[in-house]
């Protein structure tokens, strides 16, 4: 059955699906449709566990250890999957995240 499968530059009309044909060609201009689509993104310091009796303990002033050490990269997520690393920087009297390291997964083009 596989054998009767044709490959995408294979098609009659001359047609293809791939998308890389015309990678060169693409420009910002092609996103256009999806420019108003919302996306949550969430810069992430750090994680910590802890019971319900001590979160309750919590109070203005009290800190909260983090698994992450100073000056280690923070996770950059993009509706909840992981796509950048980055550091914490101070733009005027605002905290803001500059990316250094962007991640690619093997199911980024699905």
């Amino acid at each position: 059955m596989a054998s009767d499968a044709m490959a995408l530059e294979e098609f009659p009309d001359g047609t293809s699906l791939n998308p890389v044909d015309d990678a060169g060609d693409k420009t910002a201009a092609d996103l256009a449709p999806v420019f108003d689509v919302p996306v949550n993104i969430s810069a992430v310091l750090g994680k910590a566990h802890m019971s319900v009796s001590q979160l309750l303990k919590l109070n203005r002033g009290s800190v909260l250890e983090l698994d992450r050490k100073v000056g280690e990269a923070i996770d950059i997520f993009v509706n909840n999957r992981l796509v950048a690393r980055g550091e914490v920087v101070v733009v005027e009297d605002r905290l803001g995240v500059t990316m250094t390291e962007i991640i690619k997964t093997e199911d980024s083009g699905a």
